[in-house]
């Protein structure tokens, strides 16, 4: 990585940072980009050049959880069903501890921010709807449906809503103060029991041999 790219990913990282710890302090609908631009040492125009709107600046990873389900599935193992790759990447990211599912107690401050932000929760649904429709398209893609056919979509809409309300427990939960430790196999055991179920009707989907 070259000099100036380098720069560029310490400067987004810096706003990033200095946002959300006026976030935490402040509530996220209270603080104004140009209070992080200040706090930050820089000019407006340098967080809207990194960051198009004040909830980029909060969902900083939101294109890596737009694409998640998507590539679970695109690069799942052969003969392994789509709602199996969800479920194995899901699973694994809640083991890991990954911050994008946020099963970890510094999330905790994290999640209250949105839950006390309009704003913040209509962000969340909106990357929700895109994660869906993503893995809609490689449905299609794997399948070959037409444009026309909805059945990529509403097979989607099963996976993508499972794991949105999966991570809405994890939200739910780690809000109200219950323990990582406690939380962790509990919400795993109900992950593995609902893509089970969900996979017992999908377990052809797409067809292996793709």
């Amino acid at each position: 990585m070259g000099l100036r790219e380098t720069k560029k990913q310490q400067t987004r990282l810096l706003l990033a940072d200095t946002a959300m710890g006026l976030f935490a302090e402040h509530g996220f609908d209270k603080v104004t980009v140009t209070e992080i631009a200040r706090a930050a040492g820089v000019a407006p125009t340098t967080v809207f050049n990194y960051f198009p709107t004040k909830e980029d600046l909060f969902f900083d990873r939101q294109d890596e959880v737009v694409a998640r389900l998507a590539e679970a599935v695109r690069h799942r193992p052969e003969g392994v069903c789509a709602a199996r790759a969800v479920r194995d990447d899901l699973l694994a990211a809640i083991a890991a501890g990954e911050p994008t599912v946020g099963l970890n107690p510094e999330m905790a401050a994290f999640w209250r921010i949105v839950t006390d932000s309009p704003a913040l929760r209509a962000r969340l649904l909106d990357l929700g709807e895109r994660a869906e429709a993503a893995l809609a398209d490689v449905l299609a893609e794997e399948t070959g449906a037409d444009p026309a056919d909805p059945l990529p979509r509403l097979l989607a809409g099963a996976l993508a809503g499972a794991h949105r309300a999966a991570l809405a427990e994890i939200r739910r939960s780690t809000v109200a103060g219950e323990a990582p430790e406690v939380l962790r196999p509990r919400i795993e055991a109900a992950v593995d029991q609902a893509f089970t179920l969900l996979g017992a009707g999908l377990a052809d989907y797409p067809p292996a041999g793709r």
